[in-house]
């Protein structure tokens, strides 16, 4: 289960990336689809930086931090940063959705990826033995 948990951060890493590119660039980018998806917009908005850092390198950071805690097999700070992510990445979708009205697939993504990883670590949380719990 860890290192599923390992790969799906480190894909997460990943699409941070690729989001993070798309901050600082000034190209139109292959996910710029239409009105309704274009991640410059939503990359290069307001809130796409908090206090001056792109919110794209939290991700990644969260990302490599999971990954790490995972395979020092961590499992509760895992869930609880897999679960502070996932409520960070409601709010954006919240920004995407009702601020900007425009979506960033990169963005999407992402989204889908710390759900699966909050899923995934709050199971292998519940899954290992009580002694292992606490870890």
């Amino acid at each position: 289960m860890r290192f599923a948990i390992a790969l799906a951060a480190l894909a997460g890493v990943v699409v941070s990336t690729l989001a993070l590119r798309v901050h600082y660039s000034t190209e139109t980018e292959p996910c710029s689809i239409n009105e309704k998806w274009d991640c410059g917009i939503v990359n290069r908005s307001p809130y796409s930086e908090i206090a001056t850092f792109p919110v794209a390198a939290f991700g990644i950071a969260g990302y490599l931090a999971l990954a790490v805690l995972t395979l020092a097999r961590r499992r509760v700070p895992v869930a609880v940063l897999a679960v502070v992510g996932l409520v960070f990445a409601f709010y954006l979708s919240h920004i995407e959705r009702d601020v900007l009205r425009v979506w960033c697939l990169y963005c999407v993504i992402s989204q889908g990826i710390i759900l699966l990883l909050t899923v995934l670590s709050l199971w292998w949380v519940c899954m290992a033995p009580p002694a292992r719990r606490r870890a």
